[in-house]
């Protein structure tokens, strides 16, 4: 047997690279989304059920965790929009190298922290 081989891995001490970054946080916001969007679907049930439920989601999203909520889940779908438009240039051969693969993850960050940004105005005005 190899005693050489780790025993415990410290994942503390891995550092990875910008652009797996970007595509591990794409990964995290299309979950986002997607269980996002389970609670989007409810309201929109709860709103429609009547009077009632309209004025109840009403009331609801004027709450501080509601907007929080609400703006988690733009944040995450601008950011997977994106990242998504990031792949798809990469799909037609563009920024597959090194170098501007950094550049693509810098300017989806860039792009993605503008809209988020826009995001979080429009949501807490």
């Amino acid at each position: 047997m190899n005693s050489k081989r780790p025993v415990n891995l410290d994942l503390s001490k891995f550092h990875f690279p910008l652009p797996a970054i970007t595509s591990i946080l794409h990964r995290v916001s299309g979950i986002i989304i997607f269980v996002g969007v389970a609670f989007m679907l409810y309201g929109l049930q709860l709103s429609l059920s009547g009077e009632d439920g309209f004025s109840q989601v009403s009331e609801l999203l004027n709450g501080f965790l509601a907007k929080l909520i609400i703006w988690g889940i733009l944040s995450a779908l601008f950011y997977h929009l994106v990242a998504g438009i990031k792949h798809l240039f990469m799909d037609m051969g563009i920024g597959e190298e090194l170098e501007s693969g950094r550049a693509a993850a810098k300017i989806t960050i860039a792009v993605s922290v503008i809209l988020i940004v826009v995001a979080g105005v429009w949501v807490w005005a």
